[in-house]
């Protein structure tokens, strides 16, 4: 198959481009600058010049492929509202491309939170006005919804955390801060839980999906169920020698909301469905490979 990747040159694509190639596919990956064109390439995969907002080209790179796989997603937080829309426009440009084809349309969201338990495949985020993942949520039901246009579409929820060596999300941001205030912080007793899984996992899933998802197919990339804040606190203070301490949610800024809420996942039928099965290390043994905590850039 030739695959549209867009995220190619980001954090997720540098599992799913080379996981592609390595099983016989090609890949058309999208990139918006020369120094993301030069990342795509540099991964073995043919590039195509533009961005989310030039729709276009997004067309045209589904309409030139045998699928997609829809990873790309602003995170710039002060203008959420504005990458949701440009998201939700993205994967309409796809739908109208692929639509009667049968050819496969996957895209990467988040896994829902469920009060009190832990969410599976069959969960939904509830769809409530205000909320900061009504939006996301939305366009992914939307994707789930092409099924009835033709097209085979799959939505891969990702944890909080997809860890491993280059990873600059939410761990590494925690060590940021954690260095910056001379102390590990966790909110409430730190028994909140966080899902992970291994960026080579997730890789391997997305072309699973990519190659076996039934059409409306909604899959959870999760190796670790839930991991609590408190136990990755501890490790990031261990090895940075800095003690752990219960914080406000305030003090996180952005990221407060998240070590909030109690999350935990399962990704039970999505390999059970695929005969995905992870087999990285978990987020803990990853954290305590020592990559994480090279020392911080000088500012100087």
């Amino acid at each position: 198959m030739r695959v549209f990747v867009t995220g190619a040159s980001g954090w997720v694509g540098s599992a799913v481009v080379p996981e592609l190639i390595g099983a016989g596919h090609q890949v058309l990956g999208l990139a918006r600058s020369d120094s993301a064109a030069e990342v795509v390439a540099a991964r073995g995969a043919e590039v195509l010049r533009g961005g989310l907002d030039d729709l276009g080209s997004l067309r045209t790179g589904a309409a030139q492929c045998d699928g997609v796989v829809h990873l790309a997603f602003g995170h710039d937080f002060s203008r959420f509202d504005a990458s949701v829309q440009a998201d939700a426009r993205a994967i309409e440009a796809f739908g109208a491309a692929l639509e009667g084809s049968g050819k496969p349309l996957v895209i990467a969201a988040g896994t829902p939170a469920v009060p009190g338990e832990v969410a599976t495949e069959r969960d939904r985020p509830e769809l409530r006005p205000g909320a900061p993942t009504t939006g996301r949520a939305a366009n992914a039901q939307a994707t789930l919804d092409m099924a009835s246009r033709g097209i085979r579409s799959s939505v891969v929820g990702l944890p909080r955390t997809v860890h491993g060596e280059g990873d600059q999300g939410f761990v590494a941001w925690l060590i940021a801060h954690a260095r910056e205030k001379g102390a590990v912080g966790y909110v409430g007793d730190g028994s909140n839980r966080w899902p992970a899984v291994h960026v080579a996992d997730a890789g391997r899933l997305f072309r699973l999906a990519v190659e076996q998802a039934p059409a409306g197919s909604m899959l959870h990339a999760v190796g670790d169920e839930g991991v609590p804040i408190r136990d990755i606190a501890e490790v990031i203070g261990r090895h940075l020698g800095l003690p752990t301490a219960s914080r406000p949610a305030e003090d996180f800024g952005f990221l407060g909301r998240i070590l909030s809420v109690d999350q935990p996942a399962s990704g039970a039928l999505t390999r059970e469905l695929l005969g995905w099965q992870p087999v990285g290390p978990s987020l803990l043994e990853d954290l305590d490979k020592g990559h994480y905590f090279s020392p911080a850039p000088r500012s100087d």
